[in-house]
């Protein structure tokens, strides 16, 4: 059994690895969220350069913000900041490889000011986000920047060492500013339509609060493309580490198992230079928006379409619910009567195919992605990825009964109970105010809809809310099964 480390992984024979010398690569991106989707996605794609002698001044610096963090950080500095990330094929081949584009890694509760250090040192090109899609603190309604969470207000103090993301990034360009240094490319990597733009107002509403003169500096010189990410890349299990373990004799401590589809679309507008992202499938263009929509709207919103009634229904792993037949008709026609209408041409690429594709993936059973992770933090989720679905359809007059009907599976779903009776735990930031609004849905119907920042004014709309109960109904005295087999009837 080898355990992997710097010392260790040149002697590596059942696994492809590094060819290149990573005492010599640079830091040129500090990232912040370094989880299973980024070492999956952005640093598997400079690894990729790497091996071709491209990009050796783009090694990535992960920084944690996150008490939760300190586990990645002991992970990855254990290991020289290398794990393995197999790609788990549907007929069940696996196809393993070291990652090393990850030279260091940063907790920022450690030491914040080592973090700000980072960020000011010239050779930082790019400032890169997977931060989540609840971690840009938006009002998922209006879109304001919540200047009252307590967390944001401690770092506004006068003379306060930050400790967020928005504080930490605005305090590097302040030195950046400060000393004559360019400031560097914020990219954001989430699953939000107009990341980048919702990074910058987030940076900007911060900054603004904290020095007028930085934020218009900030406004004028600092560059947030847009893009778009794609990769199923699940929670690794203790039955990954033995997988990797058996399979591969590599003791590693974090590995990442992922499906083999991938897909980034980024927007060309780099301040400082950007890796050769071209050199290896990233797709660079002028607008991201076409693709943005797209991939939101078919491939996520079509995940919370399946999480609630899959796990209702008892699945609950994504290829066994996309292996039900009523799930499966369920995804088909909210992806082709729903969403596509909604959507704008997008260059390049069939939707059709892409739907089959999309269905596809969900049923690989290799990759065993459960449905409790996309059950998952959905106040941050339904907003962004499926609301927008209804609010074009009702401007447009079209149908939302398929929408509204994903919308009451996840009211039932967080009354915290299932059909057998058993305990759900809801995980979402929301979730005793979620849960609290479904309970009380035999009462008051509409009481779930009624939270205006999550909802806005739908809870007022019969030509929503009308499915929406209906469904309901059906769900709680029927149960999700018969659910479906009605709204697809």
């Amino acid at each position: 059994m080898t355990t992997l480390n710097s010392a260790t992984i040149s002697s590596l024979t059942s696994i492809p690895h590094p060819t290149y010398d990573r005492t010599k690569i640079r830091t040129g991106i500090v990232h912040f969220g370094l989880g299973n989707f980024h070492r999956a996605h952005q640093a598997m794609y400079i690894d990729r350069l790497m091996n071709d002698g491209l990009a050796l001044d783009w090694a990535i610096c992960g920084v944690g913000v996150m008490p939760s963090d300190a586990a990645m950080r002991d992970a990855l500095n254990s290991q020289s900041g290398l794990y393995s990330l197999t790609l788990k094929h549907p007929d069940g081949t696996l196809e393993p490889r070291i990652i090393g584009a990850i030279k260091e890694y940063l907790f920022a509760p450690d030491d914040p000011r080592a973090v700000i250090a980072k960020l000011a040192d010239p050779a930082v090109r790019i400032v890169s986000l997977t931060i989540t899609e609840g971690g840009y603190n938006v009002n998922q309604v209006t879109g304001d920047f919540d200047l009252e969470n307590p967390a944001i207000a401690a770092d506004l103090k006068p003379n306060t060492l930050p400790r967020t993301v928005f504080g930490l990034i605005t305090a590097g360009l302040h030195e950046r500013h400060m000393n004559g240094i360019p400031p560097f490319t914020v990219m954001s990597c989430d699953n939000i339509q107009g990341n980048g733009e919702v990074a910058r107002k987030s940076i900007l509403s911060y900054s603004r609060a904290k020095d007028e003169d930085l934020a218009a500096w900030i406004e004028s010189e600092v560059r947030f493309p847009n893009s778009m990410v794609d990769r199923i890349t699940p929670v690794t299990t203790d039955g990954d580490r033995t997988l990797i373990r058996d399979t591969f004799e590599i003791d590693d401590l974090w590995p990442v198992v992922s499906e083999p589809f991938t897909q980034w679309v980024l927007e060309d507008d780099f301040a400082l230079g950007r890796p050769p992202f071209e050199e290896v499938g990233v797709q660079l263009v002028d607008d991201v928006e076409p693709y943005e929509l797209m991939k939101l709207r078919l491939l996520n919103a079509s995940h919370q379409a399946m999480a609630y009634f899959g796990y209702l229904s008892g699945h609950r792993y994504v290829h066994e619910a996309a292996a039900d037949p009523l799930v499966h008709e369920l995804l088909r026609r909210y992806m082709d009567d729903e969403a596509t209408p909604t959507l704008q041409p997008v260059p390049g690429i069939n939707l059709d195919v892409y739907k089959r594709t999309l269905l596809e993936r969900f049923a690989n059973p290799a990759v065993r992605d459960t449905l409790a992770r996309l059950c998952a933090e959905s106040s941050d989720r339904i907003p962004k990825w499926l609301l927008p679905v209804v609010r074009a359809n009702l401007t447009a007059g079209s149908p939302v009964r398929l929408s509204a009907a994903i919308v009451a599976s996840w009211a039932r779903y967080d009354e915290g109970i299932d059909e057998q009776g058993e305990t759900i735990s809801i995980v979402d930031r929301l979730a005793n105010q979620l849960t609290a609004a479904a309970k009380a849905q035999s009462e008051q119907p509409l009481a779930f809809l009624q939270n205006p920042d999550l909802f806005g004014d739908l809870a007022a709309n019969e030509q929503f809310t009308d499915p929406y109960l209906s469904l309901l109904t059906t769900l709680k005295t029927k149960g999700a099964q018969h659910a479906l087999a009605d709204l697809l009837s």
